[in-house]
């Protein structure tokens, strides 16, 4: 008999980070550019950017610049807005991951309702299959929310990690549990697993271990903090062996 093994989940890094230094003495110093090139070159899987309207980190311009250096994977997140939706429209990144921040948000910190939100997610997700981009929704572990993900036609899911983070070091399976229950919804419902918020070098391979669907996750803030004390080729090779379960 043959036994057939699940690949590593892919890592795709978001650079946002690079481009916040950067914003924040003006100038193009660090490149954003350069950051995406060696993120690649040190064995990452993909490149994501999540640019937003203050463009108080990644800018229009460096989505510009960025694409054409892609050799991986490219993922562009944001709430799916006219201008959002233009990105998408000018540079057909691999993936588009759909989030539903309000403007002033800081970070990302909840999931779609893809029940309120069923026809507009539907006409936003029609278009994006019709541009051939593959289209993942940022969510929570909420049984109905997932069931609907692929009723308006997602092909994935992004797992919004945060709670299961703050969680982690009281009780890591109790922190774990309502994922996994929820990658069986995702999967019985045809959808691809992603993950992404706060996941660290502390916690991303016991949620890869217990989550072995899992396809890709996407890291920014943990993985940029961590490059700036163990630099950024060796960054990469640790997050990416903890994906090797």
């Amino acid at each position: 008999m043959t036994i057939y093994y699940p690949m590593p989940a892919k890592l795709s890094v978001n650079i946002n980070k690079i481009a916040t230094l950067r914003n924040a003495r003006g100038g193009k110093y660090p490149s954003v550019v350069q950051a995406a090139i060696d993120c690649q070159k040190f064995g990452a899987d993909g490149i994501t950017v999540h640019p937003r309207p203050d463009e108080r980190h990644i800018t229009l311009n460096d989505v510009k610049e960025i694409s054409p250096i892609i050799t991986t994977e490219f993922n562009i997140e944001g709430k799916p807005n006219e201008r959002f939706m233009q990105m998408i429209r000018d540079f057909k990144p691999h993936q588009a991951t759909l989030v539903p921040d309000a403007e002033d948000v800081l970070t990302s910190d909840a999931g779609w309702d893809t029940v309120k939100h069923k026809d507009y997610l539907t006409d936003i997700i029609s278009e994006l299959k019709s541009l051939g981009v593959r289209t993942s929704l940022f969510i929570e572990t909420d049984a109905k929310m997932i069931e609907n993900a692929a009723l308006v036609g997602a092909d994935r899911i992004e797992f919004y990690t945060g709670p299961y983070a703050e969680q982690y070091s009281e009780n890591k399976a109790s922190a774990i549990l309502p994922y996994i229950e929820s990658s069986k919804v995702a999967l019985t419902n045809g959808l691809g697993i992603n993950a992404g918020h706060d996941l660290s070098l502390d916690n991303l391979n016991y949620f890869a271990t217990e989550i072995p669907e899992l396809l890709e996750v996407s890291i920014g803030h943990a993985l940029i903090s961590d490059a700036i004390y163990l630099g950024l080729e060796n960054t990469v090779n640790m997050y990416k062996k903890l994906l090797v379960v």
